[in-house]
């Protein structure tokens, strides 16, 4: 049987192609060589966001003045901030507290841990806790710690400053595109890729405030039921990683139980709670959060999990936090054009990077060769 020629591509694809690859490492290579000035203005820039989103719902669902509502979304926003802040400070002082004892607990019941992992296994003579850790070199990991603590608080700091300097820049933000598009066709294709963009973070701040509070309230009543300490401290960490796509699930289903294993003297309390927790996590995650993502959040799985790799590569934990935000902003802004909507096609999750707008059919719009949506889909 004769073999069929290879497929021919024309040379303009390929140095297309070609242009692409090089272009994308880098800007890869550029925001890792930046990552102490992107970082920063990369969660300013997702605050900014969430304060304009709190606004809008702020003008549509009270009764405070539209001038007053930024000033509103802002405090409420710095609040969370800050009372995050607080969260984290009292509840890591919980376990140092006298009165409750929890780290005075820890040493003696890690040291039953091990034995009866040892008795288990057929092994004698176990280890204690003093034992490892005089194999350990403190030092440098303490060392390691308080300069992530250190770049914390800087870090913070300086988003604090970005998201004042463009909140600032806000009111000049359609001057300025009024000047880069002076035709009225071009301005508000460029505003449509906008709210697009706009449209899919909210989206998934919507879905993982609402589903993250639905889990924490549960996993509050499970971690009170079973007479866990600091059970709120717990409730905002599940909350919080619950940001972080795949690893999220895991550190909120597993570190309760784990703390649970040191702090009460049988296995029963951390049985439940790994049991309780996994379940929720697989209601919310398998039920709950596809019926309300619907297409606001049509990535493909294997994007996100490239998305959480590349990204916590790049810019650490932040970069985790932000890489679905981050994903669906490229698919929104790649599928706006054609020459890149080919890789949007692929970002999403059904072939058709473009979400559900409720109502009429839009009008076709005024672009060269535009793609041609399905059904109700934006185009």
């Amino acid at each position: 049987m004769p073999m069929k020629p290879p497929i021919s591509l024309p040379t303009s694809t390929v140095g297309r192609n070609a242009v692409v690859a090089i272009s994308v490492v880098a800007v890869g290579w550029a925001v890792y060589w930046l990552a102490d000035i992107l970082t920063p203005l990369a969660m300013a820039i997702f605050l900014m966001i969430m304060i304009d989103g709190v606004k809008r719902f702020i003008e549509s669902r009270t009764p405070v003045p539209s001038h007053l509502a930024g000033a509103a979304a802002l405090v409420v926003v710095i609040v969370g901030f800050f009372a995050s802040i607080g969260i984290v400070v009292y509840g890591a002082a919980g376990f140092f507290d006298e009165s409750t004892g929890v780290a005075a607990r820890i040493g003696p019941r890690l040291d039953e841990i091990i034995g009866d992992a040892y008795r288990v296994a057929g092994m004698d003579d176990p280890p204690t806790v003093s034992d490892l850790i005089a194999r350990i070199d403190v030092g440098s990991y303490l060392t390691i710690v308080a300069r992530q603590a250190q770049g914390v608080v800087m870090g913070a700091v300086f988003v604090l400053i970005y998201l004042a300097f463009l909140l600032a820049s806000q009111a000049g933000f359609r001057r300025k595109l009024v000047g880069m598009f002076p035709e009225r066709t071009a301005r508000g294709e460029a505003l449509e890729v906008f709210q697009r963009v706009r449209g899919g973070v909210e989206g998934y701040l919507w879905v993982q405030t609402v589903t993250g509070a639905l889990i924490c309230a549960c996993a509050w009543v499970l971690m009170r039921a079973v007479g866990l300490p600091n059970a709120e401290f717990w409730t905002f960490v599940i909350f919080v990683v619950g940001f972080i796509p795949v690893l999220g699930g895991a550190v909120a289903g597993l570190a309760p139980p784990l703390f649970a294993l040191v702090q009460f003297e049988s296995y029963g309390p951390a049985l439940i709670l790994l049991i309780g927790l996994q379940t929720i996590l697989f209601i919310s995650g398998n039920v709950i959060q596809p019926r309300m993502q619907g297409d606001n959040q049509n990535i493909d799985p294997v994007v996100v999990l490239l998305s959480l790799a590349f990204w916590g590569k790049i810019w650490g934990v932040v970069g985790m936090f932000l890489s679905t935000p981050l994903a669906v902003m490229a698919m929104a802004i790649l599928a706006e054009f054609k020459g890149s909507r080919w890789m949007a096609i692929l970002l999403s999750g059904d072939g058709e990077p473009y979400a559900e707008e409720p109502g009429p059919a839009k009008p076709a719009r005024s672009r060269v060769n535009p793609p041609q949506p399905k059904g109700g889909r934006g185009g």
